[in-house]
Formats: structure tokens, sequence, C-alpha cells
């Protein structure tokens, strides 16, 4: 994890006080929040992992922005942006492969998004809960809505969404060959290898014995499933 640790010294802006949360691997710079920070809240598209967090950081020291909390799918400032300085962001953010989101919806989006990705791809804790009420906790709206919504913008449904994720964070597993077909499944909560091979083979048209086989792990921008 020492990939991030020089970066706290990047933005002279930042507090002397870190909260850094391990939970589910997700990596939080936190200080204690006023309510008026949340209205200097930015949405960023292809924040998917916590190395994303560090990137964006960056992004925001290199620009002396100072930023109050980052965390995947959006950032709070500690003061509004000028025009100016939301152009230069906005232009930084491309560059390193994310996008400063404008629209509500579709920043809502990209957060479910960021938050099924996290926890299929890089969380070590289990959801103890169904997806349905994890998503509606963590983003404030009834699950109807956002179902409904994700489905309308995105042409699929939240639960397919889930399933290519799961696909794709089973690739992996298979192609660096440290967990059998049973153990791969027990992880991605399947009940059985039989189960995992028959959406496997579903979804991709091979089953993961044949996968195995292959050079590389033909693995997809996850954010674009």
């Amino acid at each position: 994890m020492g990939f991030f640790m020089p970066l706290f010294s990047q933005n002279p802006y930042r507090g002397k006080v870190y909260e850094l949360s391990l939970q589910v691997r997700t990596f939080v710079w936190r200080k204690p929040c006023p309510s008026k920070y949340m209205s200097h809240r930015l949405h960023i598209k292809n924040m998917v992992c916590p190395r994303c967090i560090v990137a964006v950081d960056a992004v925001f020291g290199e620009l002396n922005i100072p930023v109050h909390e980052i965390r995947l799918g959006e950032a709070i400032l500690e003061n509004p942006l000028s025009e100016a300085q939301k152009i230069s962001l906005a232009a930084l953010l491309s560059e390193h492969g994310f996008e400063l989101l404008e629209d509500h919806r579709s920043a809502l989006i990209s957060k479910i998004k960021s938050l099924i990705i996290n926890q299929v791809h890089h969380s070590e804790t289990d959801l103890h809960t169904n997806y349905s009420h994890y998503l509606a906790e963590k983003l404030h709206h009834d699950y109807t809505y956002l179902s409904k919504l994700f489905s309308a913008v995105e042409g699929i449904t939240i639960e397919r969404f889930i399933l290519k994720q799961k696909i794709e964070r089973a690739k992996e597993l298979i192609f660096y060959k440290q967990l059998t077909f049973s153990e791969i499944a027990f992880k991605l909560h399947y009940s059985s290898a039989a189960h995992l091979s028959a959406h496997f083979k579903k979804e991709t048209g091979m089953t993961p014995s044949e996968f195995k086989k292959l050079q590389g792990p033909q693995h997809r921008p996850l954010d674009s499933l």
C-alpha cells in the first residue's frame, strides 16, 4: 500500500488531521465535515478503485485546489470553484482518464458504477446485505428510482451490470491461477463452481476451463461494461 504515501505532502492546503479509512480498501482523506462543504461537491467519472482516489488527489494538488475529502466518484471542496478553475480541473482530469460530471443524473449513475466496481473488485469485506439495500443506503435514494434511472440511461439493469463485473473479476482470478474454480465461486458468492461456469459461459461464450488456457486476461474497461 506504499503507493499513496508520498501524496500526503503534495497538497499544502490540506489540514493536519486525516483519517485513512481501510474499510473495504477504500482510501479516504477526511476531516470533520461541516455542512457548508456539502454544497461544494464534485462528481467525477471513472473513479473505480483506491488508486483512482490517489490520482485525483494528485490532480487537485497540482492545481492547488483545497480539498476537504476525496472518495470514489466524488470530491468535496473547501471552497467553490471559479470558472477558470473548473475548466483547468476538467482538462487535467481528462488527461488522467477521468471526467468531471455536471449533470446530476450522470453523476448518480457514475456513483452507482463506482460503488459496485469497488465492492466486486477491491473489497476485502463481504457485503452483508443485498445490493439494492447497499446502493439505496449509500446514495440516499430509493432503489426503485436508482434502478429505473440506470436502466433508462445505460440500457441494462443494475443486476446485469453487477453480473458483468463479477465475470470480469472471475477472469482476473482465473488468470492468476491462485484459486480453484470452487474457491472463486465461493469468493464471488456463487452457490457452486457449476453455477459460476454457467454464468461465465453465458457471458463470454466459453467455460472457465477454456478461458484459463488463454494467454492473457482479456479484460475490458470496468466502467464501460
